[in-house]
């Protein structure tokens, strides 16, 4: 199948339960194929659990849901070990994280020692119940939340769990014709029930010609460009760090498949850049104060990077 073919089935799909967000579907399939997890940010109400659950959906992938507190804790994301009168012997109790999609509500609602639960599973695809290390399922994707209103009892996510974050999406508010739409719907109870669409062997298929996306050594050059610029802008304490080439790298090839290409050109890069710098910077408090954001930052270093041809010198 066809990287246009493949977008378009699941975009197809999802509309009947979601309207609109056709950007952030895109998003979501380049971090599944690119193996990359998400940060979604927004106020609630925006469907984000139905645009993941319903995702989840159109592969047949398994999808659980956490909604995080402050009194959540390790074993009730990873599971425990319990007695079982049936087999007199102890036993693995799986925890939700054990799944191909999980959505973790609201994540900087809980604290550090639980964020690093997740983390090893983000860093390492598996989890560690009392000592004892077990693979996650393939492919194993975690979609985080968090509402940019709330700043009362909050942790930060550490800088490392950050990293680990392919994409940082921004959800707002739906367009005036979106909504309205969105409203008929749901007065004519015309919204449809999602199915799978994309069997195992076509994702299988579709990770395979992600891995043939052909990418030139100026292309290379290019995403180093971007990422050194965040390491020498003074307005930042820090930049990237190389994990951030590597995931340009991976979803810009994933983009590339999906716009029905082998190869890499420079709009990819420059596309998916920006989803996966903005959350990795720091901003200088000087600055923040002038009120530049991390986006104002991303959006003049992807002006001023360029492509240098071979024969440029």
């Amino acid at each position: 199948m066809e990287g246009k073919e493949f977008l378009s089935k699941i975009e197809t799909e999802i509309s009947k339960c979601v309207v609109g967000k056709e950007n952030i579907i895109k998003l979501l399939l380049i971090s599944m194929l690119s193996k990359g997890h998400v940060l979604l940010e927004g106020i609630p109400g925006l469907a984000k659990t139905t645009i993941v659950k319903n995702f989840a959906k159109t592969f047949g992938l398994s999808f659980s849901r956490i909604q995080l507190t402050p009194d959540t804790m390790p074993s009730d994301i990873i599971g425990v070990y319990y007695y079982s009168e049936k087999t007199k012997d102890f036993a693995i109790k799986k925890g939700p994280i054990f799944t191909n999609i999980l959505l973790a509500d609201e994540i900087n609602r809980t604290p550090p020692k639980t964020q690093s639960a997740m983390l090893e599973a983000m860093q390492e695809g598996q989890a560690t119940v009392e000592g004892t290390s077990i693979k996650l399922p393939e492919p194993f994707i975690l979609l985080a939340t968090m509402n940019p209103l709330e700043s009362e009892g909050v942790y930060s996510l550490p800088e490392a769990q950050m990293d680990r974050f392919m994409f940082k999406i921004t959800l707002e508010y739906p367009k005036k014709d979106e909504e309205i739409t969105m409203l008929k719907k749901k007065y004519e109870g015309s919204f449809e029930t999602v199915n799978s669409v994309i069997s195992p062997e076509e994702l299988k298929k579709a990770f395979e010609k992600v891995l043939e996306i052909k990418i030139s050594d100026e292309i290379l050059e290019y995403i180093y460009e971007i990422v050194k610029m965040t390491r020498t802008d003074d307005r930042l304490l820090y930049g990237v760090s190389p994990r951030a080439s590597e995931q340009i790298l991976y979803a810009s090839r994933a983009l590339a498949y999906l716009n029905g290409r082998n190869y890499v050109i420079p709009d990819d890069v420059k596309e998916v850049s920006k989803y996966v710098i903005v959350h990795k910077i720091k901003l200088k408090i000087d600055y923040e104060i002038e009120g530049i954001s991390n986006k104002n930052i991303v959006n003049e270093i992807l002006d001023k990077a360029v492509v240098f041809k071979k024969n440029q010198g």
